[in-house]
């Protein structure tokens, strides 16, 4: 039984982000103590003065009203959004640099997204941080998303133009032995990519130890970084073998969705933070009382090559 967990299909690409805020501890506790009762006598007293570490001192009525106007709701940056992050790769169909958004049109197919960005999106190209007035329309881009209210926020704007070793993440939808070539359906941009796996690839198996081409077949997935040759055919430097059908993965986290007609389950995976959709046998499958939407649960699922299979789930206190 495996502990890790990779990224597969049919789970949508989902990548969460947390983050939580440090405070250095008082080196001076006593006079921290101190300094809380110094506020509440000033509370207490409008015309007293509270002391400053530079010796002077500043009336208890305007500390009060700096306590209480800290900042302008209109004028400062709100704070960044919280919550799950996607990944969205595309090209940018439009750019309104007045309206701060642009039109993503996803890899693929499917509707065009409009992003909007502002002070807080971090915009790359080429890997070096950049401003809006290097997005240009046409250009590939991929950027990480967050619901920040009714609007698509950008966390991150990447634009690619430079043809530099990749990566693709997918499920081997062939592999021809003869030839080396080998298809996956990458995740990111929900297309097929096309590569050549030679005498100088490295492969690596589920435990990273060494493996051969033989242990590659259709339905594994795969995680394979691999140099650009011409039109989408390149030479695969390295393909990790991340799950072959039949192998049997523990899943542990919070659901997030539960049918019991269709039989399907989605567990928030507290390992990596995805999101994973796993099918059951409603007929044979009894759950107690602790499984419920938002309750934690821990499954022992089967990789069937197209997606997960519950062998067990159980429902944890």
């Amino acid at each position: 039984m495996k502990s890790f967990v990779p990224h597969v299909l049919p789970a949508v690409l989902f990548l969460s982000l947390q983050f939580a805020v440090a405070q250095n501890p008082t080196e001076n506790p006593a006079g921290a103590t101190g300094a809380a009762k110094n506020s509440s006598d000033a509370a207490k007293t409008p015309n007293s003065k509270v002391p400053e570490p530079n010796g002077n001192s500043t009336p208890a009525a305007d500390v009060l009203n700096q306590e209480s106007n800290p900042g302008d709701p209109l004028l400062d940056v709100p704070p960044m959004p919280k919550g799950k992050v996607t990944l969205v790769g595309g090209r940018v169909g439009k750019i309104d640099p007045i309206g701060d958004r642009i039109v993503v049109e996803p890899f693929g197919g499917g509707s065009a997204i409009k992003v909007f960005f502002d002070e807080r999106t971090h915009i790359y190209r080429d890997g070096t941080e950049t401003t809006q007035a290097n997005i240009h329309k046409g250009e590939r881009v991929y950027v990480d998303t967050m619901l920040d209210g009714p609007h698509v926020f950008a966390r991150n704007i990447r634009v690619v133009t430079r043809l530099l070793p990749a990566d693709a993440s997918g499920q081997v939808l062939s592999y021809d032995r003869s030839s080396g070539a080998i298809t996956v359906n990458d995740l990111i941009s929900a297309q097929p990519v096309s590569f050549s796996v030679g005498p100088q690839t490295v492969v690596r198996k589920q435990d990273n130890t060494a493996g051969s081409a033989n242990d590659l077949r259709e339905g594994t997935l795969v995680s394979v970084r691999f140099s650009p040759g011409t039109g989408r055919r390149g030479t695969a430097q390295q393909v990790s073998i991340l799950a072959v059908p039949g192998t049997t993965f523990t899943f542990a986290g919070k659901v997030t969705h539960l049918d019991m007609r269709s039989g399907l389950i989605a567990v928030d995976n507290q390992s990596d933070h995805k999101t994973y959709d796993i099918a059951f046998d409603p007929a044979k499958s009894k759950f107690n009382d602790n499984v419920t939407v938002g309750s934690q649960v821990q499954i022992v699922a089967t990789f069937t090559g197209k997606g997960y299979r519950a062998d067990q789930i159980t429902g944890m206190p």
